[in-house]
């Protein structure tokens, strides 16, 4: 088990629009660009081996600039395709703060890292007491029929809380600001109050005059 003292002070960081990496939950990747094939590497050879998945702002004149907030993961599995590709997953360990960016002499990007104020990351998994269940599942079918998106019913019926919201958080066709506001959410239940913000607005056709509840 890591701790937060086990946690360095420098880690590799991958911007990636949309790509939303949440605390003791796993993110896929297909990893081909010459610079995170390195990434990759370098991060094998640490004792942590941990990757920061990071939002890029999507915006005029914001090229290069990150969001403040990202969430580290532990490289967990991995795989060499043929033609020199990675196949890998990361497992999600602690939300961070990006201080700075460290300048070296790698071709990927670094940056100094603060884990302060995310204890919860890395302990127990959460419950949300406030979640109705039936209700929450009706809404969500009917948004992942508008979406023409298919699943396996029964296995959320029967998932836990926090793997319930928070894969549906990492996996829902969001924008990257959507993904990066559910990133931020300071607790499962509010994390799940934005999901279904987020699905609702969506239900209603994006229309910014809708009042949300």
């Amino acid at each position: 088990m890591m701790t937060q003292a086990d946690l360095p002070d420098t880690i590799p960081i991958f911007p990636l629009p949309g790509a939303l990496l949440l605390p003791r939950a796993r993110l896929p990747l297909h990893i081909f660009e010459p610079r995170y094939l390195v990434m990759i590497e370098d991060a094998m050879k640490t004792k942590t081996r941990l990757i920061g998945m990071i939002q890029p702002y999507d915006a005029p004149g914001a090229a290069g600039k990150l969001h403040a907030i990202g969430c580290a993961g532990r490289l967990s599995a991995f795989s060499e395709t043929e033609d020199g590709r990675y196949m890998i997953t990361l497992s999600g360990i602690s939300r961070f703060r990006l201080v700075k960016e460290v300048q070296g002499f790698t071709p990927y990007r670094r940056c100094e890292a603060s884990w302060t104020g995310f204890d919860r990351d890395m302990g127990p998994c959460e419950k949300d007491a406030g979640l109705d269940r039936e209700r929450f599942l009706k809404l969500l079918n009917r948004f992942f029929k508008s979406q023409g998106l298919s699943t396996d019913w029964e296995s959320i019926r029967d998932a836990e809380d926090e793997l319930l919201i928070n894969s549906l958080s990492m996996l829902c066709p969001f924008e990257p600001e959507d993904k990066q506001a559910l990133l931020e959410a300071p607790s499962l239940d509010t994390r799940r109050e934005t999901l279904v913000t987020l699905i609702e607005f969506a239900l209603r056709g994006g229309s910014a005059d809708e009042v949300l509840q």
